[in-house]
C-alpha cells in the first residue's frame, strides 16, 4: 500500500438495486477503508428504481455518515446509466466504481490504486475466479468477448464493475447522451491505457444476483448494436456468400442442362434454395431494423437517465461550496 500518493482524492460510485439489507454495512466498511488510502473521498450511491427500501436506507446513511450522497432515479434505468449518472456528479480526482452486494471488498481497493499509479489510466479488478452457474459464466464470457470486439482492446476479457479510473478519462463521453450505455466502451473513447488485476471476490452477502443469462444475453446484443458496426459487417459478408451461393447454383443449373439435357428435379431443390435465401435476407433486414431502432430512440431524445431526488450528508473537506449542480437528467444540467 506503499506504492500511490495518498494525496489523492477519490469518488466512490455504486449504483443500488433492491440492496436494503446490506448498504449500511457497506458504506460502515468504506467509512473504515477509505481515510487510510486518500486525502479526500465521497461516496455517492445511486438508487436505480430499487422496489425495496433501499432509498430510505440511503436517505438515513446521509443524516449519519459525512461524505455520502444519495441520488434517486425516477425508474430502472440499468446500472450503466446509473454509474454514468454518478461519474458525471463525481468532483474528486480518481472514480472508483463497485456493486452493492459487498462482492467487492473495499479492501481491495488499495490494489487498484496501486497499479493506477503505475501509468493507467483504467484498473479493473478481475475476481481470480468466477462464483457463477454454468449458464450466467458462459453468458459473462459471451458478453466479455462481444465487449472485446466493440472496445478493441484485450483487456476487455477481464472487464468487471470493480473498477478505477482517472475522472478527466470522462471528458471524452461528457456530452454522451443516449437509452443504452456501456461505461467500459465509453472509456475506451477517453483513452487507451488499461489494465487489469485478480482480486479477491466474496460471496454474496444478502439477495441473489439481478444479472441473469438473458439479461447478459440482451447487454451483449445492446454493446454490439449500439456501439459497433460488426453486426451490419457480418450482414454484408452473409450476403456476399449468398450470392455467390446463387451464382454457383445457377451455374450448376445451366451446366447440367448443356451437358446432360435435362434439369434438377424441381420443387424440392427450387423450395430448399429460396428458403435459404429468404432466411438470409430476413436475418440481414433484422440486424438492419436493430440500427434503425436504435436511430429513432436517438431522435426521440430519450434520457439517458432522470434524477428525481438528491441527498447530500452536509458540507464536509469532500464536498466543496463550488461543486457544479448535480444532472438532473442525462440531458444536460439544471441549474
Amino acid at each position: 500500500m506503499e506504492n500511490f500518493n495518498r494525496d489523492i482524492t477519490l469518488s466512490i460510485i455504486i449504483p443500488v438495486y433492491n440492496s436494503e439489507a446490506i448498504l449500511t454495512e457497506l458504506v460502515e466498511h468504506l467509512v473504515q477503508i477509505l481515510p487510510g488510502l486518500c486525502q479526500a473521498y465521497e461516496i455517492i450511491l445511486v438508487n436505480d428504481g430499487s422496489r425495496d427500501g433501499s432509498w430510505q436506507v440511503i436517505q438515513h446513511l446521509c443524516s449519519d455518515v459525512l461524505r455520502l450522497r444519495g441520488i434517486n432515479l425516477t425508474r430502472n434505468y440499468g446500472q450503466h446509466n446509473a454509474l454514468l449518472c454518478g461519474i458525471r456528479i463525481a468532483q474528486h480526482d480518481i472514480i472508483v466504481t463497485m456493486d452493492d452486494d459487498l462482492q467487492h471488498p473495499p479492501e481491495e481497493i488499495h490494489r487498484l490504486l496501486e497499479k493506477l499509479a503505475e501509468g493507467f489510466d483504467v484498473v479493473y479488478g478481475t475476481p481470480f475466479k468466477d462464483q457463477h452457474g454454468f449458464w450466467r459464466d458462459l453468458a459473462s464470457r459471451f458478453t466479455k468477448l462481444t465487449l472485446q470486439n466493440t472496445m478493441g482492446a484485450e483487456v476487455a476479457r477481464h472487464v468487471s464493475a470493480f473498477r478505477a479510473f482517472r475522472t478527466k478519462v470522462r471528458d471524452a463521453f461528457a456530452n454522451y447522451q443516449a437509452p443504452y450505455v456501456s461505461i467500459d466502451v465509453l472509456l475506451t473513447w477517453g483513452t487507451g491505457r488499461f489494465a487489469a488485476i485478480p482480486v479477491r471476490q466474496d460471496p454474496r452477502r444478502a439477495g441473489v444476483s439481478n444479472y441473469t443469462f438473458l439479461k447478459l444475453m440482451r447487454h451483449a446484443v445492446n454493446m454490439t448494436t449500439g456501439f459497433s458496426t460488426l453486426p451490419l459487417r457480418f450482414a454484408s459478408v452473409l450476403g456476399f456468400f449468398f450470392t455467390f451461393f446463387g451464382i454457383g447454383v445457377l451455374i450448376y443449373v445451366v451446366g447440367r442442362y448443356i451437358i446432360q439435357g435435362g434439369s434438377p428435379p424441381g420443387f424440392p431443390f427450387l423450395a430448399s434454395t429460396i428458403a435459404i435465401f429468404a432466411g438470409a435476407q430476413l436475418f440481414a433486414l433484422g440486424i438492419i431494423g436493430e440500427y434503425l431502432a436504435r436511430m429513432y430512440f436517438r431522435t426521440m431524445n430519450r434520457p439517458t437517465y432522470v434524477v428525481d431526488k438528491e441527498v447530500v450528508s452536509g458540507l464536509s473537506p469532500s464536498f466543496s461550496k463550488s461543486a457544479p449542480p448535480s444532472p438532473r437528467s442525462g440531458k444536460g444540467l439544471e441549474g
